[in-house]
């Protein structure tokens, strides 16, 4: 039986050390300037942290319901929201449930700013398409420990590196739904627009976007599902929130808090999928009527 050619083992060291150690002159060369540009994002998420946290419980609680109603006008929803929300913090998990809703908050905002242009431009230019697609197959593909090392080397543990492992995980969908909903657009409507005297932006603007809304909806409410999922493995890099208990409860063998906290988790994620659906149905209800 054949043996497979394989790289002699020196060699393999050698290139493995010329990688370590390329990227590690990299980070003490560039790191300190990568921290400095994503302050604001830290600054951001400690603020709006800090908001939710100073608000009384009493107060939140009720609030985070009436938004709710407000998107998806179902009643039950909202009382469950509430209901889960108020059984957090008696379960003494509502700093924890706090810093997740920021964190996921901070996060798919990003995803958002970032993809819905990233999108669009795969839209316009095919050549943007074919170089931007394999790059989102990697980063929905490739284990997300492995691409928290380099984040890890340039900024160490914290909130950023957790909120960048975060979005490059979570951000495909956005991306891939905002490029799929504006292709399903009829182009006839969209010549028809042209005809009348609108340039690319007021048509994309006007016609292309506003019919392309609900499949868009649905890669934000993908991308906020994933921003969740990635909050236990972000907890690894010193990212406080939910995933922290679930670690605790797994090297503790804490059977009741790994219970409560993974409860927590799927309930953040059922009351924001089904924000989303129903804010989703009724969007596009009203869409088709108005055609």
């Amino acid at each position: 039986m054949s043996e497979f050619p394989e790289l002699d083992r020196k060699t393999l060291s050698q290139l493995k050390k010329f990688l370590d150690n390329t990227f590690r002159d990299f980070s003490e060369t560039w790191g300190e300037s990568f921290e400095n540009f994503f302050s604001p994002v830290l600054y951001s998420l400690n603020l709006f942290e800090s908001l939710l946290l100073s608000i009384p419980y009493y107060i939140l609680v009720p609030l985070v319901g009436a938004i709710i109603y407000y998107f998806s006008r179902a009643k039950w929803l909202s009382a469950f929201a509430m209901i889960a929300l108020f059984l957090m913090g008696y379960f003494a998990m509502w700093e924890e449930t706090v810093s997740t809703i920021s964190i996921v908050s901070v996060s798919t905002t990003l995803c958002i700013v970032i993809g819905i242009p990233l999108g669009i431009l795969a839209y316009k230019k095919p050549l943007a398409e074919k170089i931007i697609t394999p790059i989102l197959d990697i980063a929905q593909t490739i284990p997300s420990f492995v691409y928290l090392i380099p984040v890890i080397m340039l900024f160490g543990l914290g909130k950023v590196p957790g909120i960048i492992a975060i979005c490059v995980f979570a951000m495909p969908p956005v991306i891939r739904f905002t490029t799929l909903g504006l292709k399903e657009v009829d182009r006839e409507l969209v010549e028809v627009g042209e005809a009348f005297g609108m340039n690319w932006w007021q048509a994309l603007w006007t016609i292309e976007l506003p019919l392309a809304k609900p499949t868009i909806y649905g890669g934000i409410n993908q991308t906020v599902m994933m921003c969740l999922s990635m909050v236990v493995v972000a907890s690894l890099i010193g990212v406080q929130s939910l995933g922290s208990l679930v670690w605790q409860a797994v090297y503790n063998q804490y059977i009741g808090l790994g219970l409560m906290s993974g409860l927590a988790i799927c309930a953040l994620a059922i009351i924001i999928d089904r924000t989303f659906m129903y804010y989703n149905k009724r969007t596009d209800w009203k869409t088709k009527n108005k055609r």
